[in-house]
């Protein structure tokens, strides 16, 4: 009866989410009910009635706070976002003949590089932008579009990989360092669709280019996993792509000294934040004076908030800028990031609180311990399947990460295997499947104007689940080797 209790708010929020009648926003608010109603009913029959004030009051503050630092993201990237729209510095320019150089930058940099900076899909808009100016459209557009999402753990400045972080107990550094291993076979799998779909869009990439293709792609991921080592996982998405979008734009475009001032130009907010953010994390005067400034950390294991260390800060501090010397009236960007950004600051919120009262209450554990009892060690093989499930059915891995993470880590410890590796593999499948998700596909159908129906699309991109997928499943049966 306990397991069943502990099981029934999750299993709520999946079939909700699965039926595709409910929305994101009240699968969170059923799953959060759900949660208190079984919170209150195991404390209540454990003896414990009179714990359950002062555990609603511990576990929502928790939640709160924790939740504040991915609204503090999501509302800062969608105003950082609509600044830029104000200004009209993205736009779309000339359009450029397609070549296999070109398409990779923009799928394994261009688009990862905006998605890492401001999130929740505003990188898939920047690729199917960058896509038609290449001259490609219709499915091929789509599904290339996708790969915006293949770097996901570090979208939105890495908020997801901190949230799960603070959920398993880890630093972020540890979280992002174990999900930057598992991208590298990941990657390997996207590499080898890439050829395929660019092929199956008109773009033949020869021997040399693969090779070429190979490298660069072996070089991103080194720099992921640098940038985690030595610095914040916040950057390590955005800095790694940055400079290497600069390295490939100096290679292959060639440019003369008038095109290139007006490239910087037409990009300055994003090099503004990306060096204020890499200024911010790598020069230690600068790190060591901002990030104990005004720290505020009401919870010793949850991370601490510095208002001039927090990458909302630069988001907002820019995108004011770029308001100004725009001319754009501010009240009408406020109401349109209002607009944008509610909603998911408040789902995120939702199950951000329904996954502390997970841990808090007990229920984590009890599932676990239910699963161990059931499979035993290889309990943990299904982590991969719900981290799937997780990712495409929330769209976010900062909300997936909220759902499963407390539940997969318990059952870890439980059966007494690393439940940082196990953390690692929730936090890269659900965040890669995220780009599979109803809402990222039909965000780029609308935007092709593509007729095609839902079936004829997960058709043609339903092999992109694949390499997160396997690498999952291969990390869980080397781990209970």
């Amino acid at each position: 009866m306990t397991t069943l209790l502990a099981l029934l708010p999750l299993l709520i929020v999946i079939g909700l989410l699965a039926s595709g009648r409910a929305s994101a926003l009240v699968a969170g608010l059923a799953g959060l009910s759900a949660t208190l109603a079984a919170s209150v009913t195991l404390l209540t029959d454990a003896g414990r009635g009179g714990e359950i004030g002062v555990l609603f009051v511990r576990e929502t503050s928790a939640g709160l706070w924790l939740s504040w630092h991915v609204i503090a993201i999501i509302a800062s990237g969608m105003f950082f976002h609509r600044c830029l729209q104000a200004r009209g510095a993205a736009a779309n320019g000339a359009a450029l003949p397609a070549n296999p150089r070109r398409l990779w930058s923009v799928c394994f940099l261009l688009a990862p590089f905006a998605e890492a900076v401001t999130g929740f899909g505003i990188g898939y808009i920047l690729a199917l932008v960058a896509l038609r100016r290449l001259g490609l459209g219709g499915l091929p557009a789509l599904v290339l579009g996708l790969y915006s999402q293949s770097l996901v753990p570090w979208g939105a400045l890495a908020i997801g990989t901190t949230v799960g972080a603070a959920l398993a107990g880890l630093t972020p550094n540890q979280l992002g360092l174990g999900s930057a291993v598992l991208q590298v076979p990941i990657h390997v799998f996207y590499l080898v669709l890439y050829w395929r779909f660019a092929r199956d869009a008109g773009v033949a990439v020869p021997l040399f280019q693969k090779v070429d293709d190979a490298l660069w792609t072996a070089l991103l991921l080194a720099l992921v996993w640098l940038f985690n080592f030595y610095s914040d996982v916040e950057i390590a998405g955005a800095a790694a792509t940055a400079v290497l979008l600069a390295l490939r734009f100096w290679r292959d475009e060639r440019p003369d000294g008038a095109r290139l001032a007006a490239t910087l130009r037409a990009q300055a907010p994003y090099v503004a934040l990306t060096l204020a953010l890499c200024a911010t994390r790598l020069v230690p005067p600068l790190r060591d004076v901002l990030k104990p400034l005004w720290a505020i950390r009401p919870f010793d294991n949850q991370p601490a908030f510095a208002p001039l260390y927090a990458p909302s800060f630069w988001l907002v501090s820019i995108g004011l800028v770029v308001v100004v010397l725009a001319r754009a009236p501010l009240g009408r960007v406020l109401g349109e990031t209002a607009r944008a950004a509610w909603r998911s600051c408040f789902v995120t919120l939702l199950f951000v609180v329904m996954a502390e009262f997970y841990v808090g209450t007990g229920m984590a554990q009890a599932i676990a311990e239910a699963l161990r009892a059931t499979a035993g060690r290889d309990a943990v093989a299904a982590v991969p399947l719900f981290a799937g499930v997780g990712g495409f059915l929330t769209g976010g891995a900062a909300a997936a990460n909220a759902m499963l993470m407390p539940m997969v880590t318990a059952l870890a410890r439980a059966v007494a295997v690393d439940p940082a590796w196990i953390a690692a593999v929730q936090n890269s499948v659900c965040a890669n499947l995220t780009m599979l998700s109803p809402i990222r596909v039909s965000m780029g159908a609308a935007l092709l104007a593509l007729a095609t129906s839902d079936a004829e699309l997960y058709r043609r991109a339903w092999p992109l689940a694949l390499p997160a997928l396997s690498t999952g499943v291969g990390a869980i049966l080397i781990l209970l080797a």
